[in-house]
């Protein structure tokens, strides 16, 4: 089973990280991190890395797709969307992470679904056809889509599709290496836990965050 991660400029390394850890644990995976060209694409850090093992035009097909956000996903490479449209049509699920939602909207696969994505990006997701759930995971399984919220969501997203492609049990033993068991120190987690200067404070992070 193929399992793709596109990566581009700019991308949020844990919206690749977090399924990518749970999914490569799941029986029979095979987990390729492909970019518009091969070798290391830095996160919207500037300090991380991750290395494309192939380039776009090296892959046609795949099982499952994940395709993660991050600031990069407003201003994206050129190719991206039309190759996310045409391997859409191979998978047996095709995923996003956060703002990865909004690359699913440019490649017209979100028109008339409902999705998620972070709770900042509302307006520009649904600018692409999309309806807005304030989910953590959306799936819409009549046209093999799942959507994750911000960041963290990945985790939770990755986890429960692992059991559709495989079994309960497997998705829980994968759940139980990986030890996750959230327990923050803040219940703040999504938007409508949180005071308005929490909220305020989280805007001027991601700005700055954005302008780096």
């Amino acid at each position: 089973m193929r399992i793709v991660i596109p990566l581009y400029p700019h991308f949020t390394a844990l919206d690749a990280v977090g399924p990518y850890e749970v999914l490569r644990l799941v029986p029979g995976a095979e987990v390729l991190f492909v970019a518009a060209e091969a070798g290391p694409v830095r996160a919207d850090s500037g300090a991380l890395a991750i290395t494309a093992d192939a380039a776009l035009d090296e892959v046609d097909a795949c099982d499952v797709l994940v395709v993660p956000g991050g600031p990069g996903s407003r201003r994206p490479p050129a190719a991206l969307a039309p190759w996310l449209a045409k391997i859409h049509e191979t998978t047996r699920w095709t995923t996003s992470v956060c703002t990865g939602a909004l690359l699913l909207g440019a490649a017209k696969i979100l028109d008339g679904l409902d999705a998620t994505t972070h709770w900042g990006a509302v307006e520009q997701l649904e600018a692409f056809g999309a309806r807005y759930l304030p989910d953590r995971v959306v799936f819409q399984d009549a046209h093999r889509v799942v959507t994750a919220a911000g960041v963290s969501s990945g985790i939770d997203m990755a986890l429960a599709l692992a059991a559709r492609l495989t079994d309960q049990v497997t998705a829980e033993a994968v759940q139980l290496v990986v030890e996750y068991d959230p327990q923050p120190p803040f219940d703040r987690g999504a938007p409508a836990k949180a005071s308005q200067p929490v909220r305020d404070r989280a805007l001027e992070i991601l700005r700055d965050a954005s302008n780096e």
